[in-house]
């Protein structure tokens, strides 16, 4: 198929209008109308990874870390990131990442944690908010069920796990029509009064052109009238971090214990071991220092993530259990996230997960007396 078509997919379940504004999700190298038949996942693109996806057949690489962060003023090899962008081209081989929308997404990547830990009651630690409009149309009674059906299958009204979300109310509509007009009903000059619904319905900032223009086309109305407000609720499951509870409590030491063999972690940072029992638990994939107050004031007994520096630390104090398991570490749960969304929809397409491990930092066991 074509890169495109599973482009926009991704883009439909991920939206890369949902990344930090540091961020650089999105096609990092390659042609859309380019023909791929199977996809190398990886945490981050290196040249070995290109080399690993060409001798594999894959012509396109999904990962997590961006390769591009930085403008670039050329592409003659000085430096890595150019280096990988001439090997992929040369080998024709495309590269589309999936970062910090994919964290922040219902479901993403601490979410994912936090199933991989078991816990219950999970809900999102840092909500996703002023990313929501609300949409008003009045409609000719007539064609209320036709602009609805168009407004809902560009995307609108959904919230949580229900679609199709619509607030209806009957009333009257007045207009004149003046010259050079094209009524749909009543005559030029003179006052109409129409039997209207008020539509209302909530849908994500990033497809206000999607829905707006087959609001417009599905419209009786000459001019339609319409509002679009924004509104402060957050989107249900969506933002930065994870908290839920542990089916039954167990020491930080145990913990510990746990976390190595779930994420395979080889140099866990943490404060001091004191026997406290651990309930509920923050996660957050990736750098997540500077919301330790966030998972202090939700509760959480511990925040695990990753990057945590040295002074952060002092900031735990007392007050919570905190557990630096690794950035690489940490987010390798992404690769599980992006290969479920393709095989779901794609079930024929090839997916492979990289064989090379790509996490910079290394760890020594050194002598301690």
């Amino acid at each position: 198929m074509k890169l495109k078509e599973l482009v926009n997919y991704l883009e439909s379940k991920v939206p890369p209008a949902f990344q930090e504004s540091y961020d650089n999700a999105g096609m990092q190298v390659g042609d859309p109308e380019s023909i791929v038949n199977s996809v190398l996942l990886s945490l981050d693109v290196t040249e070995e990874i290109i080399d690993e996806a060409d001798a594999k057949g894959c012509r396109l690489i999904i990962s997590h870390h961006p390769l591009i962060f930085q403008p670039l003023k050329s592409i003659s090899g000085r430096t890595a990131v150019e280096r990988i962008i001439r090997k992929a081209i040369h080998k024709n081989i495309s590269i589309y990442s999936m970062h910090t929308n994919l964290d922040i997404i219902r479901g993403g990547v601490s979410y994912r944690m936090a199933e991989k830990l078991q816990l219950r009651k999970t809900k999102v630690l840092i909500p996703l908010g002023n990313k929501l409009l609300k949409l008003v149309v009045f409609v000719p009674v007539d064609h209320a069920e036709k602009v609805r059906d168009a407004i809902f299958n560009a995307g609108a009204g959904h919230i949580g796990n229900y679609d199709r979300c619509s607030y209806n109310i009957q009333g009257e509509g007045t207009f004149r029509a003046g010259p050079g007009s094209k009524p749909f009903a009543g005559e030029h000059g003179r006052e109409h009064a129409e039997a209207e619904i008020r539509v209302e319905t909530v849908l994500p900032e990033y497809l206000k052109g999607i829905v707006v223009e087959a609001m417009i086309d599905s419209h009786p109305y000459e001019e339609v009238a319409y509002d679009l407000y924004r509104v402060e609720n957050t989107i249900p499951g969506a933002g930065l971090g994870c908290i839920g509870e542990l089916s039954r409590s167990i020491t930080d030491a145990d913990l510990i214990e746990r976390l190595g063999k779930v994420f395979k972690a080889k140099g866990i940072r943490h404060t001091l071991i004191t026997g406290r029992k651990i309930k509920q638990v923050a996660v957050m994939g990736g750098s997540g220092g500077a919301y330790i107050r966030k998972a202090i004031s939700a509760g959480a007994d511990v925040f695990i993530t990753a990057d945590i520096k040295y002074h952060s630390f002092f900031e735990a104090g007392n007050d919570i259990f905190l557990v630096d398991i690794g950035h690489y570490e940490s987010e390798k749960p992404a690769l599980e996230i992006l290969d479920e969304l393709i095989t779901k929809k794609f079930p024929k397409f090839a997916v492979l997960f990289s064989e090379i491990n790509t996490n910079p930092v290394n760890y020594s066991q050194v002598w301690q007396k």
